[in-house]
């Protein structure tokens, strides 16, 4: 079967967010009372303060690509229990399961070809309702896929990352994916192919210090949490106070490891911006996805 020769994949996941159920919400952030619908209209975004309220990758998808463009690819791969991990009584196959049925993904990173404001691209998303968008070994190798993909197609890769790092049902095989992946962004350089990361809340652990750094542009939505270990570790560890604001978006911007902050509302088309200036023959879209 040739690359292209895949059947569309119709919107199959419920939209997912971390807003509570009730026709009012009180913000996380602001605290103000506000309609959940206007939160909902709003990408679920705040109106009152623009707090990003985490969003599950089918949502992510539906407000990213053109509509009707998604062609999803590798969600076949299973994934295995080397360790035979258990915790209360409930294996690691059943916390899978689980997972897949809160997300309905197959694993906590969707991936597949799309177009983007008429773009063709390969576009990753990671999901932080799958097990909080850890790192195991399925992660890792549908991120090497996705790279063979953009390299096979000469198409910009575009990587939604949403992740509490590896995998610790799967051990060593989780934090091996850190250098597989790593090594998989060598080989987008080495292919010239643009490679952009957008790191949403949480972006953290292993994937933070694997692919999700390594983007030739990395942006982040305002107010992400992106750091490799967490704060109150780092505290402990050092017995050291952390300035206000550490590990933001906001403050990874002032110390030089972001390119950009850029708001949900005004993502799509930024990203749409970035293809075009990086890939400018790739302006022909949808000619590469037709079905068989």
């Amino acid at each position: 079967m040739s690359l292209f020769s895949r059947k569309r994949v119709p919107f199959r996941g419920t939209p997912k967010s971390d807003i509570p159920e009730g026709l009012w919400v009180k913000c996380d952030s602001c605290h103000q009372t506000v309609y959940r619908s206007d939160i909902e209209d709003n990408l679920q975004v705040c109106p009152a303060c623009g707090h990003h309220y985490r969003i599950g990758a089918w949502k992510r998808l539906e407000i990213t690509a053109d509509a009707g463009s998604f062609v999803e690819r590798h969600n076949t791969l299973n994934t295995a229990d080397p360790l035979h991990f258990t915790v209360n009584e409930e294996d690691y196959g059943a916390r899978v399961a689980r997972a897949q049925s809160q997300s309905n993904l197959d694993e906590a990173l969707l991936s597949g070809f799309v177009t983007l404001e008429g773009h063709n691209i390969v576009l990753g998303i990671m999901d932080p309702d799958f097990i909080m968008g850890s790192m195991g070994s399925v992660v890792g190798e549908k991120f090497c896929r996705m790279v063979d993909d953009a390299i096979d197609a000469r198409q910009p890769l575009v990587v939604f990352t949403a992740s509490g790092g590896a995998r610790m049902q799967e051990g060593i095989l989780a934090l091996m994916q850190m250098a597989k992946t790593a090594d998989a962004v060598r080989k987008l350089n080495e292919a010239r192919i643009p490679y952009i990361t957008v790191l949403t809340d949480p972006t953290t652990g292993g994937v933070l210090a694997s692919f999700a750094s390594l983007g030739d542009i990395v942006i982040a939505e305002p107010g992400a949490y992106i750091g490799f270990a967490g704060k109150r570790l780092i505290q402990g560890a050092l017995n050291v106070r952390l300035p206000e604001g550490f590990q933001s978006a906001e403050y990874q911007m002032e110390n030089g490891f972001l390119d950009a902050i850029v708001k949900r509302q005004d993502m799509r088309a930024f990203l749409g911006r970035l293809v075009r200036y990086l890939s400018p023959s790739n302006s022909h879209a949808g000619q590469c996805h037709d079905q068989t």
